[in-house]
């Protein structure tokens, strides 16, 4: 019992949610390119990730986002449990809008599935998957904005600026890689990576504000 009580257990859910946030990223994006690579007729400079979900194996990257959308969605968790209340829950729609774009495979593409010429009008459920992405990946870049406010309060200027300048990256990268079609696909994959880069370092940084569970080493 005296051990139990020299624990403190909520900081050690809190700091076990935002190592969710340091390995969503590298996990989403390393299953993404051994599919991409593996599958036939992916593109990289065509293709999103997300057109992994059709056709043959397709569950794969199903599997994939919605993992992935639950760890960001813990981890956004854990970033709200840790004192950055907007950015988490941001980064907490963010996870959600990730689960439900699981849910709703986009359209063909030309050249995937092989054989495609790609989808003349939109589907329901290729509206639906780019509506939640649009709104996750704004969402995003509001949370590294929020971010770089939070820490611009606690005296962090440098890193203030670019939490700032990488929620700017997602916003633009997003918006120019949607408007553009595949002309903009390097758009979307910098926000993808940039965002998540900032992801995993937001929730190193958090971790810090996280009093040790251990109540004897406080």
């Amino acid at each position: 019992m005296a051990q139990a009580s020299e624990f403190d257990m909520a900081a050690a859910v809190t700091r076990s949610m935002l190592g969710w946030g340091v390995v969503a990223g590298p996990f989403y994006v390393l299953v993404g390119l051994v599919l991409a690579f593996t599958r036939e007729g992916f593109d990289f400079a065509r293709h999103p990730l997300s057109v992994l979900m059709l056709g043959d194996g397709g569950w794969m990257q199903i599997t994939n986002l919605a993992l992935s959308g639950v760890m960001v969605l813990v981890a956004g968790v854990g970033l709200v449990r840790a004192g950055a209340r907007g950015t988490g829950i941001a980064v907490g729609i963010y996870g959600a809008t990730m689960v439900a774009s699981a849910i709703f495979p986009p359209d063909p593409m030309p050249g995937f599935p092989p054989g495609q010429e790609g989808a003349t009008t939109m589907s329901l459920s290729g509206v639906l998957h780019f509506a939640f992405g649009g709104i996750g990946f704004v969402a995003f870049g509001i949370a590294a904005l929020l971010l770089g406010g939070w820490l611009a309060r606690h005296g962090e200027r440098g890193h203030a600026a670019w939490s700032r300048a990488a929620g700017i990256v997602v916003l633009v990268g997003f918006v120019g890689g949607a408007a553009l079609g595949p002309a903009g696909m390097g758009g979307l994959w910098l926000a993808v990576v940039v965002g998540f880069a900032w992801l995993l370092l937001a929730s190193l940084r958090l971790y810090r504000e996280v009093p040790h569970p251990d109540l004897a080493r406080r």
